[in-house]
């Protein structure tokens, strides 16, 4: 973990920040101002960035690469409830408002560089900046809503249905993705995926 002003690609990695797109038009004061709060890392595919039931918790600023949001029971069955890609984000706002532990865990699903920071400290500093504080919980809202979303469209369409509805929403995700994880998102199994495919259906 570093912070930005250390890192040997920090001019890119302040360039990716604005265009994120909760930070997209903050100024370069603003910027300035959030940056010593930010510290980067990198991770691996696989890697755990936040588990179910921690305590600590992070605003993530996808810099490079995809994470998924998952949950999972007490046998370890998992349901991954959605992907975040480059220039979006990734925080337990609710759960820390609730005084509440995570309720799901986060992991790279590909190689992955993120920028985060607490989130008491974040909150701290978007109430200086209230257009920035509506953004951010309009996109909370906005994340919660599409989660919901999901899981109609799993029990409302079939597998094609669920297949091309992911196309239309994330077409850009398609081809860096596992399939696998693709597959689970959808709850299909893997061979299901790879026979539509070969079928021709999506």
């Amino acid at each position: 973990m570093a912070l930005i002003s250390n890192h040997p690609e920090k001019n890119i990695i302040r360039v990716q920040l604005t265009q994120t797109a909760i930070l997209k038009d903050m100024t370069p004061s603003e910027l300035a101002d959030l940056e010593p709060y930010l510290a980067v890392e990198d991770y691996v595919k696989g890697d755990c960035l936040l588990h179910q039931g921690d305590r600590d918790l992070d605003v993530i600023f996808v810099l490079d690469g995809i994470l998924k949001r998952a949950v999972a029971n007490q046998n370890a069955k998992e349901m991954i409830l959605r992907f975040t890609s480059e220039r979006n984000m990734e925080a337990t706002y609710a759960s820390w408002r609730l005084n509440r532990s995570a309720p799901f865990s986060l992991y790279a699903v590909t190689k992955t560089r993120v920028a985060k920071l607490p989130l008491p400290q974040w909150v701290a500093f978007i109430e200086s900046y209230p257009k920035i504080k509506q953004r951010f919980e309009m996109e909370v809202l906005n994340i919660m809503s599409s989660i919901m979303a999901h899981t109609i469209t799993l029990h409302l369409l079939d597998a094609p249905g669920r297949v091309h509805r992911f196309l239309r929403k994330h077409p850009e995700l398609y081809d860096r993705m596992p399939k696998k994880e693709l597959a689970s998102y959808l709850n299909l199994s893997a061979e299901t995926l790879s026979r539509l495919k070969n079928q021709g259906k999506i």
